[in-house]
């Protein structure tokens, strides 16, 4: 995990500079495209609402949407058809990098179920000064072993999949995480589920 983490430092380095200075409004068609390992959504994709999100899992502010306003997005809007959602990885740090990969390499059902855990958990493996161990025993309920686990890690393409969405990410103008899109339109400040309601509304109007 620190030979890992060392790489993933000198290659998100690299590569964040060179979105960075490209940074422009979003093009409909190219915002649209999958990346390289396809989207991770929930919902209808024929919503009338899209919604997207860039997190990073080390991050405090897309722990506290996912664990104080996910649950009633998706229980309103998701479940009921209304907004088709899509989770693009910004890592911040190489340590959310490992994990992004880690959820990447899981069952693909249990995609959102990792996910959910990581942020749920995320005190115990995020800040802690040993976090190979913790995410491990975090994600072994999904099958992981220490073979898988140090498998996924040492795989340069899911490294290089999930950084090019994050760069094309910057591209599009992110900058810090949770940073959400709804029909194409990025959203600043704090996305409360009071919030949605109203910009969803106002979709409807329209």
């Amino acid at each position: 995990m620190r030979a890992f983490l060392t790489r993933a430092t000198v290659f998100l380095a690299l590569a964040a500079p060179l979105a960075a200075a490209q940074a422009q409004a979003p093009d409909p068609a190219e915002f649209a495209l999958a990346g390289p390992l396809g989207e991770k959504t929930l919902g209808d994709p024929n919503a009338p609402v899209t919604m997207v999100e860039y997190a990073s899992l080390t991050c405090s502010h897309c722990g506290n949407f996912h664990n104080t306003t996910f649950a009633a997005l998706k229980e309103r809007y998701i479940d009921t058809g209304k907004i088709h959602f899509i989770l693009r990885e910004f890592p911040l740090d190489p340590l959310a990098l490992a994990a992004a990969m880690v959820a990447r390499c899981g069952p693909e059902d249990d995609y959102f179920a990792i996910i959910d855990t990581m942020f749920t958990e995320q005190e115990q493996w995020a800040y802690v000064e040993e976090p190979a161990p913790a995410l491990l025993a975090l994600v072994g309920p999904y099958g992981f072993t220490e073979e898988s686990f140090g498998a996924c890690l040492g795989d340069q393409t899911v490294v290089e999949a999930i950084v090019d969405v994050a760069r094309r990410g910057q591209a599009f103008g992110v900058s810090g995480t949770p940073a959400f899109f709804i029909n194409g339109e990025k959203q600043d400040g704090a996305m409360t589920i009071e919030r949605i309601d109203s910009i969803v509304e106002e979709l409807a109007a329209e």
